[in-house]
């Protein structure tokens, strides 16, 4: 019988239909045109019409989908917002950073890390966070050595988006702390252009939350206010996020 697909598609090469197939063997070469046109005709009647892929999820990354949201940054505080020449000075303060990581990239590629550091594995997000934080920070607990090394850590090179990724989903869920800042500010620096839509996305959610913790701050005088108002800075004047830039007051 033919299939539903048969029926519906016509024949590109007219062949006669093979009743009996017992004499057809697809380990051996066709012997001539006709034969070798119905051993295509059997392979494909062998296929099944759905083929179900077998994937491992543990292979797949959390966050498959990229949303990149245009809701913009909370309004500073009055007297909160940093002038326009101070956004201009460390946009270019940033971009003489970023040129001389531009031109020693290559030698550092080459350079081999000290023994005693052990890189997180790339898709080891918590571990990626306590190295980058700090046992304390990263617990949320008094000062106190835990002493001794993480297990299960190998030195395997990051990209610098997944640990960007990583950084921006604990701050998501915590407050700005000075470990934190140094390394947002190290990673955008890092970071290449033009962006991939996921960077493009999380410097936005970088510049987002940063403003919601500064709208949330009691004084001018609270020492997390100017790496705030970077953050900000850099996503909104350097990386071409104008619509989350803050005006000056």
């Amino acid at each position: 019988m033919k299939s539903d697909v048969e029926e519906l598609m016509p024949r590109l090469l007219p062949v006669e239909t093979c009743e009996i197939v017992e004499d057809l063997n697809l380990n051996e070469p066709p012997r001539n045109p006709q034969e070798y046109l119905r051993q295509v005709q059997l392979e494909a009647s062998l296929c099944p019409d759905v083929v179900v892929a077998k994937i491992d999820p543990k292979k797949l990354r959390k966050k498959q989908t990229v949303n990149v949201s245009l809701t913009g940054c909370q309004a500073a505080p009055p007297g909160f917002s940093p002038s326009i020449k101070w956004q201009r000075q460390q946009v270019s303060n940033f971009s003489e950073i970023r040129q001389s990581i531009s031109k020693h990239r290559q030698h550092w590629s080459g350079q081999a890390l000290d023994d005693n550091v052990l890189m997180p594995k790339q898709d080891a997000e918590e571990q990626w966070k306590r190295f980058c934080l700090g046992e304390n920070v990263y617990l949320n607990s008094p000062t106190n050595d835990a002493g001794g090394e993480n297990p299960g850590l190998d030195y395997v090179k990051a990209t610098v988006s997944a640990v960007l990724e990583y950084l921006i989903n604990w701050f998501e869920e915590n407050g700005f702390v000075p470990q934190l800042g140094r390394w947002l500010y190290a990673l955008l620096a890092c970071l290449e252009k033009p962006l991939l839509p996921e960077a493009h996305s999380l410097i936005r959610q970088l510049a987002r939350r940063s403003s919601e913790v500064r709208a949330n701050l009691e004084n001018q005088e609270d020492e997390r206010l100017s790496p705030l108002n970077l953050m900000i800075c850099l996503v909104a004047r350097y990386f071409d996020q104008n619509d989350l830039a803050d005006k000056e007051d």
